[in-house]
């Protein structure tokens, strides 16, 4: 899929100055300590490390007393913060459609014996095929995608999972009000290409595009290998009775034998994958029980049909024998530049996981031992608020390398080299935060005096099964011979 980065139709300069008085007006307790302290992230010489090294940025004018009290009791308008996110420019298609990922990622607390709503989060081990469960806080961020191979996402979006709930539904509803949001901020308009929603194979693809059936657009995902679906039921002919069937033939991915004559073929040559060849069969849907996420739905079950697209390619960049990578879609009659651009748009996908590890290395988002999940919560807007005015301060950026790196195109900077210059920037936009005013540190806890009032310690939420019914002991008492 071609996506275009949209630019700027303002003066860069304004529009950096006009998100940054937005944020700052979001901030409604400890305002000025948890803008410099995002300041600080973004003006620090090198990855951010923990919290008290923040202190000692020269941007950030405050002691740590300040900044852990900041991010302990300040507090944060969440919702006009998203509304904010969603009123800056975004990147597009060729043709003005958005194209939206989904994704969860953790925050990893194994030790963290005193944070509560701590859940059980699958991450992957150095052998094959090897997850280990970790306790910490999941996170469900949405970014929209920008074009070609890049580090670049835009993050509109992150919440943090709950015991107890469910990833699909959490993301549906996540997913539906942040297209409410982008048709509010005249992002989407009547007549524009439906808006394109990316997930990967963690999600139930047919079910979330169900669920936003009435909003204008299109859900594309990867699904397992082993799935088996079914084909749209045949006509029923006159002079058969009963009930009529709602399903068709079986369509097993892993069974060629089913797959019959595709609807749309195409082959593409790749500079990274060689020859990338795509198949595609027209209306195909899940046969559904009520089980699971179906379990409340009263009467008949949905008939979920979409497009299913088989992708192989030669070979991959890192050598390993290449899988073939299945694709739903929730549209039908999918013509061969269609095709085309699904399968490129998918791979698009993983450039989210570029601004995970940005978050995460280089701005320390999971460095921090924060106790509590809405300290977490803040820290992370705080992260989002950041990335957002990297992105807005990309055109302004000048290459300021190492000596032994490469120059790079003002227009390919990657969001760590933009960070490296945002120091020289961050005077030419707007700072609303005052200077503190002077005071003496309170005298903390007398020396020699223990702590009165320790932490409560909380446990790791697990699903817990339902109990076993109790087993029946025979009877040992002998029972009497029949006699004749």
């Amino acid at each position: 899929m071609s996506l275009l980065h949209h630019v700027v139709r303002q003066d860069p300069f304004a529009e950096l100055s006009r998100f940054r008085g937005e944020f700052y007006s979001c901030l409604t307790r400890r305002a000025d300590a948890l803008f410099e302290l995002a300041d600080a992230v973004l003006c620090a010489d090198g990855p951010v490390r923990s919290l008290v090294e923040l202190s000692l940025v020269g941007e950030h004018r405050r002691g740590h007393g300040g900044l852990y009290d900041a991010l302990a009791v300040g507090r944060v308008d969440v919702a006009r913060l998203r509304r904010a996110l969603s009123t800056v420019p975004l990147p597009r298609a060729a043709d003005g459609r958005l194209a939206l990922a989904a994704d969860i990622t953790c925050w990893l607390r194994p030790s963290a014996h005193t944070s509560p709503q701590r859940i059980l989060c699958h991450t992957y081990g150095r052998g094959k095929d090897q997850h280990i469960p970790v306790p910490g806080w999941p996170y469900s961020v949405i970014c929209a995608l920008e074009t070609g191979r890049t580090s670049w996402t835009a993050p509109l979006d992150a919440l943090r999972l709950a015991p107890g709930d469910d990833a699909a539904t959490v993301t549906a509803r996540q997913m539906r009000e942040l297209v409410e949001r982008l048709i509010s901020a005249g992002q989407w308009k009547d007549g524009d290409p439906e808006i394109l929603i990316v997930v990967d194979a963690g999600y139930d693809v047919p079910r979330l595009a169900f669920l936003l059936r009435d909003l204008p657009v299109q859900v594309l995902g990867r699904m397992r290998s082993d799935r088996v679906l079914r084909r749209a039921a045949p006509p029923r002919e006159p002079s058969v009775r009963g009930r009529p069937p709602r399903h068709g033939g079986e369509f097993v991915f892993g069974d060629p034998a089913t797959w019959n004559i595709p609807d749309a073929q195409t082959v593409t040559e790749t500079r990274l994958y060689g020859t990338a060849a795509a198949l595609a069969w027209n209306r195909l849907h899940p046969r559904l029980t009520h089980r699971s996420a179906w379990t409340a739905q009263l009467g008949a079950l949905p008939v979920i049909e979409g497009t299913v697209i088989r992708l192989q390619v030669d070979h991959l960049p890192s050598g390993a024998t290449p899988k073939p990578v299945w694709l739903w879609w929730s549209g039908t009659d999918a013509t061969t530049a269609q095709v085309d651009r699904l399968w490129q748009a998918f791979l698009r996908r993983f450039d989210i996981e570029h601004t995970f590890r940005l978050f995460k290395q280089t701005l320390g988002w999971t460095c921090p031992k924060i106790r509590t999940p809405q300290a977490a919560d803040r820290w992370t807007w705080l992260i989002l608020a950041a990335f957002t005015q990297l992105r807005l301060a990309r055109p302004l950026a000048a290459d300021l390398r190492r000596p032994w790196e490469k120059p790079t195109p003002p227009e390919r900077l990657t969001p760590a080299r933009v960070r490296r210059d945002f120091r020289h920037l961050r005077p030419k936009a707007a700072c609303p935060a005052e200077a503190p005013k002077s005071s003496r540190p309170g005298p903390g806890r007398p020396p020699g005096r223990k702590n009165t009032r320790p932490t409560p310690r909380h446990d790791v939420h697990t699903v817990r099964k339902t109990a076993a019914k109790p087993k029946t002991t025979k009877s040992t008492t002998p029972r009497p011979r029949r006699t004749g």
